[in-house]
C-alpha cells in the first residue's frame, strides 16, 4: 500500500504503539480493584409492553449473588425524577430511557434487571433464573412498511432555494430511491464501566467513552453532585466510531449498583448487547431528483430522506445537508423526516448523515452522467464551486480537483469503459467508479496544561480521549514541530476528566481544536523562555523577544550568532524548576468565520464481478483527501485505510437483520453481521493534497476521520454499474440484487 506525502514531520511512529501491541495499554474493563463486584444485564425478550411480574427469587439464591436491581428496588436517582420541580437545580433529566426505573419495555433487548455478583461467572450464571412475565403490546420495527404511512412520520424539516423540483425542467434528469439498512459500529472493545463511590457525593469511573468531560457532566447532572466530584478515566479506547459520544445505560447502572452495594462494580456489555444498547447508524430511505442542461450544469436538486429513531427519543442527522452545498446549483430543495419505531435509539456513526446522504447524491450524479454521456468526473468539475451555495460564504480552502487528478491517474481511469458491462479481464467483468465525500471542518474550545521542566522534558495534558486515530501521536508531533525539540522528550497525557477540558472525540474536530490549543501553549512557553533569557542571561541583555528564537532546546539570537543558551542552563540561571501554564484556545476567530470550512475526499475503485455468480471483488482503491496540513502522515493514512474498510462493509456486507414478528435482531454477532475480512481489503493507495488551510485554524489542519468513509459506498456502487450495467440502490450490494440466485450457505 502506498502513501503520498509532500513532507514528513520529524519521526512518524505512533508514540503509544508499543504499549498497545504489547498489552501494556489498559482499557476500561481491564482495570481490577479490591472488593470489586461484577454486574450483567438481564434483557427483555419482547419488543414492547409491560413487565407484570419479575421473579428474582431463584436467581438471588444462586452462589455469589450480591443483589439483583430492577424497577422494584432501584434507589432513587435524581436524574430519573420526571417532575422538574422535584429535581435539584444541578440535576438534568437522564437522556433516553431510564435503566432499571420502570416496568415498561421499549425495545427487544432492553435491560430489565442488573445481576450483581462476586464474580462475572456467578453473575452470568444467574441470568436465566430471572423470570419476567410480560403484558405484550403491539409494536412496529419494520421501517420499509411503516415509512409508507405518512401519519407515522415526524417532520418534515424542509429547505428550499430557488424553485422546488426544478430538476424536472432539465434536459436530462433522473429520479431514484436509495436505501441503507441499519449498520452497527461494532468496535472491537466492548462498552464497559467500573464505578467506585468514594463518598456519598464523589464517584470515580473507568469508562469507555469518546468524551471524558461529557461523561463527567452527564453523571454529575444525573446524580446531583458537582462536576469536580466525578472523575472519568479513559486511558485507551478500542474503537467507537461514534457510539461513545453519549453515556448509555451501562454508565448509570454501574453507578447505581456501586452506590447501593457500597463497593466497586464492573459492568461489561456482551457482543449482542452492542447491537441494541449503544446506538447504530439509522436505517434510511432517500429519494433524489437531479437534472442538468446539455452541457452538464445542474439545473436542480431535490433530496428527500426518512430515517428511523426510537419511540422514546428523537435522533436526527444531516442526511440531506450535503445536497445543499457540495455542488453549484441555484435550485435545491430538501425534506427530512423521522420515523419512530419500537427500537433503541440510533447514534452518530462514522460520517454521520453525510455517509448516508453522499451514497444517494453521488450515486445519482453517476447515473446522470450516463444520461448525459459525460465522464462523471467532468460532470463534477462542471459543477465545481469555491463558494458554498447554501450560505454564500467562500470555502476556506478547496483542492478537490487535485484529488481528481491524482485518483484518475493512479486508478487507471483512462481504461474505464464508457459502455457498462463491456470490459473483461480474465473472464471477469471489470468496472471503475468514483465518488466524493465532504464533512465540516470545525474548531471548538480546548485547554491544555503545558509543563516544561528544567531537564528539558515537555508535558502536555488535556481531557480528550483517543479512540484510535492517533491523537496522542498527533499532539506530540505538533508540539515537537512548534517547540523544535525531539519528540522523545515530549509526553501528551489524555483520557482523564481531571485534566484541562477538551472536546469529545467526534466529528473530525480533535486535531483542529486540541491541536490549536497545543500550538498556542507551545508558542506561549517559547515567549516565556525568551523573556527569561532577556532577564537572566547576560548574552541577551537589551534584546527584544522578536529578535530571539527557540529551537533545538536552546534560546538563540537571530542577530548574534554567538548569543545562545541551552534551556536547562537558562532554568538554572533563573533559579526556576519549570514553566507550568494552562492555556485555552477558543473557537474560530471573526476572520475565520468569514469562511465555510470543510474537508473533502475523492474515492476511486476498480473492481471485478464474476459473471457466473455475481460475486464482487474490489481489486484496487485510490482514496484521496483534501484535509489541510497533514500533521501525522502515518496515522492519517491509517484513518483513510480504515475508511476504505468501513466503506467496503457499508457497500457490500453490513446489514442488521430484524425479525419483525418479535422485534429481535437476528444477526447480533460477528458471525452473523459481516464486516469485511482481510481477504476483502484490496491494494490501497492513500493520497493527501497536504496544503495547509490558513483560514480554518492556526495550524492549517482539518479533519480526516469522517471523509475517509463518506462517499466510499457510492464509489463501489458506481463501479458495479460500470462493470455490469445493473444499478443497485439498496445497500449492501449482493449477488441476488444483481440478478443472481442466492447460494445456499
Amino acid at each position: 500500500m502506498k502513501s503520498n506525502m509532500n513532507s514528513v514531520l520529524l519521526e512518524d511512529e505512533r508514540v503509544d504503539g508499543a504499549d498497545k501491541v504489547t498489552g501494556k495499554a489498559k482499557y476500561a474493563a481491564e482495570h481490577s480493584l479490591p472488593n470489586m463486584a461484577y454486574a450483567v444485564f438481564v434483557t427483555s425478550t419482547i419488543a414492547k409492553g409491560n413487565i407484570k411480574t419479575l421473579d428474582v427469587t431463584k436467581a438471588l439464591a444462586m452462589p455469589g449473588i450480591l443483589d439483583i436491581i430492577y424497577y422494584g428496588n432501584c434507589p432513587t436517582v435524581p436524574g430519573y425524577l420526571t417532575n422538574t420541580a422535584e429535581r435539584p437545580k444541578n440535576v438534568t433529566e437522564w437522556r433516553g430511557y431510564k435503566v432499571l426505573y420502570d416496568n415498561k419495555v421499549r425495545f427487544f433487548g432492553q435491560p430489565i434487571a442488573l445481576v450483581v455478583a462476586d464474580s462475572f461467572e456467578n453473575a452470568n450464571a444467574a441470568i436465566r433464573f430471572v423470570k419476567a412475565d410480560y403484558e405484550i403490546e403491539k409494536f412496529e420495527t419494520n421501517f420499509d412498511k411503516a415509512r409508507l404511512d405518512a401519519t407515522l412520520l415526524k417532520g418534515p424539516i424542509s429547505y428550499k432555494r430557488g424553485t422546488e423540483k426544478k430538476y424536472k425542467e432539465a434536459t436530462k434528469f433522473i429520479e431514484a430511491e436509495y436505501n441503507i439498512p441499519i449498520e452497527v459500529h461494532n468496535a472491537m472493545e466492548l462498552f464497559a464501566t467500573i464505578a467506585i463511590w468514594e463518598g456519598d457525593d464523589k464517584v470515580l469511573l473507568y469508562d469507555k467513552t469518546q468524551g471524558p468531560k461529557s461523561t463527567q457532566s452527564t453523571v454529575a447532572r444525573t446524580f446531583g453532585i458537582p462536576d469536580k466530584n466525578v472523575r472519568v478515566i479513559t486511558e485507551n479506547v478500542g474503537g467507537a466510531f461514534g457510539s461513545g459520544l453519549r453515556s448509555w445505560a451501562n454508565v448509570a447502572a454501574a453507578c447505581i449498583a456501586a452506590k447501593k452495594l457500597n463497593r466497586p462494580v464492573k459492568l461489561v456489555l456482551t457482543r449482542p448487547q452492542m447491537f441494541t444498547l449503544v446506538g447504530y447508524r439509522p436505517q434510511s430511505w432517500q429519494k433524489i431528483g437531479i437534472g442538468a442542461d446539455a452541457a452538464g450544469s445542474f439545473i436542480g436538486i431535490s433530496h428527500e430522506a426518512i430515517s428511523n429513531s426510537s419511540r422514546y427519543e428523537d435522533f436526527r442527522e444531516g442526511i440531506v445537508d450535503v445536497s445543499k452545498f457540495l455542488y453549484a446549483c441555484e435550485n435545491v430543495d430538501t425534506k427530512y423526516s423521522l420515523l419512530p419505531l419500537d427500537m433503541s435509539t440510533p447514534i452518530w456513526m462514522r460520517g454521520p448523515g453525510e455517509a448516508s446522504g453522499c451514497f444517494a447524491l453521488e450515486s445519482a450524479i453517476d447515473e446522470l452522467s450516463y444520461q448525459l454521456k459525460m465522464d462523471p468526473i467532468q460532470l463534477r468539475i462542471k459543477n465545481y464551486t469555491t463558494v458554498n451555495p447554501e450560505n454564500k460564504l467562500p470555502f476556506s480552502d478547496i483542492n478537490i480537483k487535485d484529488c481528481y487528478t491524482y485518483g484518475m491517474e493512479k486508478i487507471g481511469w483512462k481504461n474505464r469503459p464508457m459502455v457498462p458491462g463491456s470490459l473483461k479481464e480474465n473472464g471477469m467483468l471489470i468496472g471503475y467508479g468514483m465518488s466524493v465525500g465532504v464533512f465540516g471542518a470545525g474548531k471548538g474550545s480546548a485547554s491544555v496544561r503545558i509543563v516544561l521542566s528544567n531537564d528539558g522534558k515537555l508535558l502536555l495534558e488535556c481531557a480528550v480521549s483517543d479512540m484510535g486515530p492517533g491523537t496522542t501521536t498527533s499532539m506530540t508531533k505538533l508540539a515537537s514541530e512548534a517547540m523544535q525539540m525531539p519528540i522523545q522528550k515530549i509526553k501528551f497525557k489524555l483520557g482523564d476528566s481531571d485534566l484541562p477540558p477538551g472536546p469529545s472525540q467526534g466529528g473530525s474536530g480533535t486535531t483542529s481544536t486540541v491541536g490549536s490549543a497545543v500550538d498556542l501553549a507551545c508558542k506561549t512557553v517559547q515567549q516565556k523562555l525568551k523573556e527569561m533569557a532577556i532577564q537572566y542571561a547576560p548574552a541577551f541583555a537589551g534584546s527584544t523577544a522578536d529578535t530571539l528564537e527557540v529551537k533545538n532546546e536552546t534560546v538563540l539570537s537571530k542577530t548574534n550568532a554567538n548569543a545562545s543558551i541551552a534551556i536547562p542552563a537558562l532554568f538554572k540561571l533563573a533559579n526556576q524548576e519549570k514553566i507550568d501554564l494552562t492555556i485555552s484556545s477558543t473557537g474560530k476567530t471573526a476572520a475565520q468565520l468569514k469562511y465555510t470550512s470543510n474537508s473533502f475526499s475523492a474515492h476511486f475503485v476498480k473492481l471485478a464481478v464474476n459473471p457466473k455468480d455475481g460475486t464482487i471483488k474490489v481489486l484496487n482503491v485510490v482514496t484521496t483527501g483534501d484535509a489541510g496540513k497533514i500533521v501525522s502522515p502515518k496515522t492519517a493514512r491509517s484513518q483513510m485505510l480504515g475508511g476504505v474498510v468501513g466503506g467496503i462493509g457499508m457497500a457490500l456486507t453490513e446489514k442488521v437483520e430484524m425479525d419483525h414478528s418479535t422485534g429481535q435482531i437476528m444477526n447480533a454477532s460477528f458471525g452473523g453481521y459481516h464486516v469485511p475480512t482481510h481477504a476483502q481489503i484490496p491494494n490501497t493507495d492513500v493520497y493527501f493534497v497536504n496544503k495547509p488551510d490558513p483560514n480554518v485554524n492556526d495550524i492549517g489542519s482539518k479533519g480526516i476521520g469522517e471523509i475517509a468513509l463518506i462517499g466510499f459506498a457510492a464509489a463501489i456502487a458506481n463501479a458495479v454499474y460500470n462493470a455490469t450495467g445493473k444499478r443497485v440502490r439498496d445497500l449492501p450490494i449482493t449477488p441476488d440484487k444483481l440478478g443472481f440466485k442466492k447460494t445456499k450457505a
